[in-house]
């Protein structure tokens, strides 16, 4: 294997509110949710395992999915112990479930609050082709 040049610092998404994300977000993997700057265009979730930044752009369009006119370019998936717990949970926090479910008893598929997909990966996959 080659040295790396670098290491993975954080994964970024663009929104139209980058505190009403994160606390979105920080709401189903926990953590705690930091600014660095006061007019909140930058917030970061930071947890054990790693730490997620949400950008705060004007104009932002959300994702369209699975097809359409603005890809999707990125999404989350997250581990759940238990699909259906898992999917109450986020619904209850804002996302909303795609009509589209490739495969529902492995990962589902959602979108957050701004409107990227994300998905919830049950225990027989470890990640999804969303």
């Amino acid at each position: 294997m080659d040295t790396p040049i670098g290491r993975l610092d954080v994964a970024a998404l663009d929104c139209p509110d980058a505190h009403a994300l994160a606390t979105f977000y920080q709401a189903i993997i926990g953590g705690e949710v930091l600014s660095h700057d006061d007019d909140a265009q930058w917030v970061e979730v930071h947890t054990d395992a790693g730490r997620i930044a949400f950008q705060q752009i004007e104009n932002y369009r959300a994702p369209t999915w699975p097809e359409g006119p603005v890809p999707q370019q990125a999404h989350l998936d997250i581990y759940v112990a238990d699909l259906d717990t898992g999917e109450a949970a986020v619904l209850g926090l804002g996302a909303t479930k795609a009509d589209v479910q490739p495969s529902p008893e492995d990962f589902r598929v959602f979108f957050d609050i701004a409107g990227h997909p994300f998905c919830l990966v049950g225990s027989t996959m470890e990640s999804s082709p969303a």
